[in-house]
């Protein structure tokens, strides 16, 4: 009898749906929800979405609402890029079918929400494009919802680029790229110069510069971590700004190179790198990598 080979789960599965009323969003969830009841060994679906279109999917499934796993977007996306990451790999491996099979509807509380700046929206195409190989080994189906009445033309397009059932799917190690490869601005001429990022020294500037003492030994921890990855630095630490937009710039005498950095968690075992990257990518607001010829210029933001 010949050994039955062990079944190779399908790849992530990442579409986009684009609605611009009540009635479109509900004929493109449907489906998709109905889909993922339909698939044999999964979990229920989950939707992830703005309150008011869950209560239009309540509406219209009625008692079947109960098979539905509902979740306010504001409860799922409540930090940075980073943040979503992790809370999505935290769902999966909870929640998750085997290979992390389960499907998501997810609506960005940013495609939903007036008044995002430029560099938000930068930072959330980031993790829409970085989410296809972070999550590559997972037989996750995903659908991200984008309302064209408040995510806006220019939001749409950019997430058009980082969904692969679109005809404008551009790698995303690529996209990355592309994004990085806007210049970070200057330091402020009167920016402070450390010899040396310690925690200590760090923590007591930011809290100078109104940071509470939990949120500066936060921002201090992940200066270090930072530093301790980066290690060998070359050149002092730079810190500037006003609570909460404290930051750090750290110079690295070696390239990162890796677009996923910071996004991955360090192995709970092994050596002691530190968290380094991830962690600082989970508290502050922005880390900022510039690669060059002699190294990397990373910046991290805290609020």
């Amino acid at each position: 009898m010949t050994a039955q080979q062990p079944s190779v789960p399908a790849p992530f599965d990442h579409r986009m749906a684009v609605f611009a009323s009540d009635e479109e969003f509900v004929a493109a969830a449907l489906p998709f929800l109905g889909e993922g009841l339909a698939a044999p060994g999964e979990p229920p679906p989950v939707a992830i979405a703005d309150p008011r279109n869950l209560d239009l999917l309540r509406d219209t499934l009625g008692g079947d609402a109960k098979d539905i796993t509902c979740i306010p977007h504001t409860d799922w996306y409540t930090g940075s890029a980073a943040n979503a990451v992790a809370r999505a790999a935290a769902y999966l491996a909870a929640h998750a079918g085997p290979d992390g099979r389960i499907h998501l509807l997810m609506e960005p509380v940013w495609s939903g929400r007036a008044g995002r700046s430029t560099r938000e929206t930068t930072e959330w195409i980031r993790y829409e494009a970085l989410a296809n190989p972070l999550f590559a080994p997972m037989a996750t189906t995903a659908l991200c919802a984008y309302d064209t009445r408040t995510a806006g033309p220019a939001v749409v397009a950019a997430a058009r680029r980082t969904h692969p059932d679109t005809d404008v799917y551009q790698d995303p190690v690529r996209l990355a790229a592309e994004l990085d490869a806007v210049p970070l601005p200057l330091p402020p001429v009167g920016a402070r110069r450390l010899a040396q990022p310690h925690a200590g020294a760090v923590q007591s500037w930011a809290q100078t510069r109104g940071l509470p003492a939990a949120d500066a030994e936060l921002f201090a921890t992940a200066v270090a971590e930072t530093a301790a990855a980066l290690a060998p630095l070359d050149g002092t630490a730079l810190l500037w700004g006003e609570a909460p937009a404290c930051v750090c710039e750290l110079r690295s005498a070696r390239r990162i190179d890796d677009p996923l950095a910071g996004f991955v968690p360090p192995p709970a075992t092994g050596p002691e790198p530190g968290p380094g990257l991830w962690y600082a990518r989970q508290v502050c607001a922005y880390v900022d990598i510039r690669d060059d010829t002699e190294g990397a210029t990373v910046r991290l933001q805290y609020g």
